[in-house]
């Protein structure tokens, strides 16, 4: 049996050899290269973690057709969990990590699927495919699982922490230099078309609406803050516990970073960077109180030469003034009636506010849990949270930092600065690939919080 199983990568790429050869040369060309991605990735899942860490940050929703569409980040994580498969069959891989904030996502996932058949009974009118998209957010999710699984051991997280500060690095690269190129986000449409972006009428509508805001590929300037929010303080960590190209990477994806959150003009994402910086100074983490007079300084500089965050800091003063402001205060006054309307949540059919109704979103991370997944769903979201607390709270004595609990302090404070835009923004909670780094990052600061497991003998 174990013969038969080691054979049969080998008899499928010559059956997909076949059937490519018969196709014609340009899809020979591209069939030749996910074939050797394929095995790549079925030999070693790892690989397609990195993977995943390398494009996710860089660009995210970069889309392929494969029987659906999906993004190449999604994509990869498939993948992975392809090899993650092929591994178990041949005893390669233990099982799915036990801890307790896992067990708790598993009755998260568990629940899901009470609102999955409740959406595509009551949600009526749309045309979205509600187990496509749950299988997506799977997906997403499964990063929590996949850290403990394939990186238990310090060396392949700090891989990890190499691709995912790579990454980070290239978007950063694209996005200030056609922000300082052209201070015009609608220049970056061609670009993400290239990539092969869906809805490109959305793409211009956002571009268009908050052109003087810095564009990414993460296309909303508030799922840039976001996303920047949670790679600051990994990329600043990382940097601190290493030596060499790597130090000096993960200081200039931290100081970009920062940048770019101010560009992007997130107040959210940047009110909670302060909120981190103020509790890091607070727990006497070394060079934070440095940082946060330093930070404060060229924050006044940036609003006295930068007419754009001039603004947006006028607009969070104005209070229910301001436009976006006043829609969430009528989002919260209209929650009522989408909970009564969709008591079991809306499902995974369609995101809020489903199309052809008078209802509204709502910007907050927890109540979008419940307007999604019903009470339970953020109940047991919440339990998740509480979980993972209990597990990574006790972090020592900060006043010292070095190689063995940088990137723990790193990824805890990512994951308390990301729960904080809960309050005021929902992309932490169903957002694709932006979701994917979110609980990448509570697992990174999971491992980073256990003890380090004993070598497993390979058969």
């Amino acid at each position: 049996m174990t013969r038969l199983l080691s054979l049969a990568p080998l008899l499928v790429g010559l059956l997909f050899g076949v059937v490519l050869m018969l196709a014609g040369p340009p899809l020979l060309f591209l069939g030749v290269i996910a074939v050797v991605a394929l095995a790549a990735i079925v030999t070693r899942p790892l690989r397609g973690l990195l993977a995943f860490c390398l494009i996710a940050p860089f660009i995210p929703w970069t889309t392929v057709t494969l029987g659906i569409r999906m993004t190449v980040s999604e994509g990869l994580l498939a993948l992975t969990w392809a090899g993650v498969a092929w591994q178990w069959l041949m005893g390669r891989l233990p099982t799915l990590p036990r801890g307790p904030t896992e067990r708790t996502m598993t009755w998260l996932i568990t629940w899901s699927l009470v609102p999955l058949v409740a959406g595509q009974v009551l949600v009526h009118g749309v045309e979205g495919n509600g187990p496509v998209n749950w299988v997506r957010w799977l997906l997403n999710v499964s990063t929590l699982f996949l850290v403990p699984l394939l990186t238990p051991r310090p060396e392949q997280r700090r891989q990890l922490m190499d691709c995912l500060v790579i990454g980070f690095a290239a978007m950063l690269a694209l996005s200030l230099f056609m922000f300082i190129k052209t201070p015009d986000a609608r220049v970056m449409i061609p670009v993400l078309a290239s990539l092969k972006y869906a809805h490109p009428e959305a793409i211009q509508d956002i571009f268009s609406a908050n052109y003087t805001r810095m564009a990414s590929p993460w296309v909303h300037p508030n799922s840039t803050g976001g996303a920047l929010l949670l790679a600051v303080p990994l990329a600043l960590f990382h940097g601190l516990s290493q030596t060499g190209w790597r130090r000096a990477l993960g200081m200039t994806v931290a100081l970009a970073g920062a940048a770019g959150i101010v560009f992007s003009g997130s107040r959210g994402a940047l009110l909670c960077l302060a909120a981190l910086v103020i509790w890091l100074a607070w727990r006497r983490v070394p060079g934070a109180g440095r940082t946060l007079v330093v930070g404060g300084v060229l924050a006044t500089v940036m609003l006295l030469a930068y007419p754009p965050a001039q603004e947006r800091l006028a607009s969070l003063l104005q209070g229910s003034k301001d436009a976006s402001t006043s829609v969430r205060f009528d989002e919260y006054r209209n929650f009522p009636r989408a909970v009564e309307r969709y008591p079991l949540g809306l499902g995974f059919k369609a995101d809020p506010p489903p199309p052809g109704t008078d209802l509204f979103g709502i910007s907050n991370l927890w109540l979008n849990y419940m307007y999604k997944l019903g009470t339970p769903g953020m109940l047991l979201f919440i339990a998740v949270t509480v979980a993972w607390w209990r597990e990574v709270r006790q972090l020592g004595d900060l006043s010292r930092m070095g190689p063995t609990n940088a990137l723990r302090v790193g990824s805890v404070g990512a994951m308390i600065a990301a729960l904080l835009t809960g309050f005021i923004d929902h992309y932490f909670s169903f957002t694709q690939v932006l979701l994917a780094l979110f609980w990448l990052t509570m697992a990174i600061s999971l491992q980073q919080s256990r003890p380090v497991p004993p070598e497993r003998s390979t058969p």
